[in-house]
């Protein structure tokens, strides 16, 4: 308690006094976080006011979109984590601890105005422990030169309204940290400055991709002298992927590859987040999940001059706000007919065993039936013709399948594949057809209660059957359908 609260030693009860305690615990605070890449400073602080872990944990962040211990912040459960181990320690463990601890370990406050100064100082004393993070380096750069202009106010107001934005698309995983906006940036900076960047000087494109810290702080630093345009910038964008995330097709297309975040996030740059709309993306989405398709099903690398090389190409067009939707939907169209057949991608569509293209033919089904999609939070793939269960010799024989690989091979075609709510999906587990497509009791529930369109397609479908099967040929049917479907849609037909 004299370490942390600055208490004099006559004043520090021997035993535990919740009156004394609290008078001690809520003297002023002798650690500040000034960070402005921390959106919970205050949590250190409310931890250290408390007086026992109940109040501690009862004052704390949660986020109630988390559960267990993902809900607090990591100050929080580094804290909780020493609590629980030392309550696991006898009292003379729980004394040698403490003893060691402050015989051992050493404070030292260090201050530096410089912040190159500060950065290489940190990263002397932390070599071994984690290294900052690209958006630390970038972010206190940036933070300097607003600080020089007399603008270091506005620049962590606005700083902090970044980290809350990606904060929430975090929860949505749209991204994983700054350093994923922070990219996005740089792919856009580099396809605006296409000349020096990506298209050379004899017209090829160049696909190499520098490091985050030297792009911005090394080879491009004057991206760093306008810290307020640049974070505005930011923001717009994850602004834009609030509003993104909902899109039906920006969903289906987020399945596919992680990297059409990087070519979407250059078109976005065209549009105001207050005014952007479904339309106004709809039409580049689908060319990329046009081709993400393809990558899908092919036997050929993202990194491959087919998809990598032509895509960093696209994007110097993507950027450019007087290059049309049209002309670069002219390009897909062209690419994708010059590269591959449609007999060639519809063999590879019917022998697909994997679940992606599942999202692709559910959100297709629903365009051509104009249907709403929404692909929502608790979701599973759910096979018709279950591939597992007490029931499976019985179900095989209904489904006219002779052999095990026969079975096995039918089962994860395209399509006996269909979403459903997870909910749903755990309440039918692997019961008979007729039962999934009919089912409405009071503890169960199937297909008849789904808001997936294939799903109440084949409720429809079967609704009038006093036995409904689900067969082997059912599967092949559905599949050369899905196959069609996806084919025509790789196509632009």
């Amino acid at each position: 308690m004299g370490i942390l609260y600055r208490a004099e030693t006559e004043v520090i009860p021997d035993k535990p006094d919740m009156v004394t305690d609290r008078a001690i615990c809520s003297s002023d605070p002798i650690v500040e976080n000034c960070s402005i890449n921390e959106l919970y400073k205050t949590e250190l602080q409310t931890i250290l006011g408390a007086v026992d872990f109940a109040e501690a944990e009862n004052k704390v962040y949660k986020n109630n979109r988390k559960h267990k211990d993902n809900k607090y912040t990591n100050f929080f459960r580094n804290f909780k984590y020493f609590y629980d181990r030392a309550k696991e320690l006898s009292d003379s463990e729980l004394n040698l601890f403490a003893k060691t601890l402050i015989d051992n370990c050493e404070v030292i406050e260090i201050k530096s105005w410089k912040v190159e100064q500060a950065i290489n100082m940190f990263n002397s004393l932390n070599s071994d422990g984690l290294p900052l993070d690209d958006s630390d380096i970038i972010s206190a750069k940036l933070f300097a030169v607003a600080e020089k202009n007399n603008a270091s106010m506005s620049f962590a107001k606005l700083w902090k309204e970044l980290l809350e934005k990606i904060d929430d698309l975090k929860q949505s995983g749209i991204v994983k940290s700054i350093d994923a906006i922070l990219m996005q940036q740089m792919y856009f900076e580099r396809a605006k400055n296409k000349n020096n960047e990506i298209v050379t000087a004899t017209g090829s494109i160049n696909v190499t991709t520098p490091g985050l810290r030297r792009y911005f702080t090394d080879d491009n630093k004057e991206l760093l002298n306008d810290p307020i345009g640049l974070c505005n910038q930011m923001i717009n964008i994850a602004k834009i992927w609030k509003k993104a995330s909902a899109y039906p097709i920006i969903q289906v297309l987020l399945k596919f590859n992680d990297n059409a975040k990087l070519f979407l996030a250059s078109f976005f740059h065209r549009f105001d987040a207050d005014k952007i709309s479904e339309e106004d993306v709809n039409e580049i989405a689908v060319c990329l999940l046009r081709l993400f398709t393809v990558l899908e099903l092919v036997d050929i690398g993202y990194s491959s001059s087919t998809f990598k090389t032509f895509l960093f190409g696209e994007i110097v067009k993507m950027a450019d706000s007087s290059v049309s939707v049209q002309d670069i939907k002219a390009d897909f169209d062209k690419h994708i007919s010059e590269k591959w057949q449609a007999d060639e991608i519809k063999k590879y569509v019917s022998e697909y065993d994997r679940n992606m293209l599942v999202y692709l033919n559910e959100y297709l089904f629903a365009q051509e039936k104009e249907l709403s999609f929404v692909l929502g939070s608790k979701y599973d793939i759910e096979h018709i013709m279950p591939q597992s269960g007490a029931n499976l010799d019985a179900i095989r024989k209904d489904a006219q399948i002779d052999s095990k690989e026969e079975f096995d091979d039918t089962v994860n075609k395209l399509g006996n594949k269909i979403l459903l709510e997870e909910k749903i999906n755990r309440s039918i587990g692997n019961e008979w057809f007729r039962t999934k497509v009919s089912t409405k009791l009071s503890d169960k529930t199937g297909y008849i209660d789904s808001e997936y369109p294939v799903a109440t397609a084949l409720v429809k479908k079967y609704e009038n059957d006093t036995k409904p099967y689900w067969c082997k040929q059912d599967i092949e049917n559905a599949t050369d359908v899905a196959s069609d479907r996806i084919v025509s849609f790789i196509f632009g037909k």
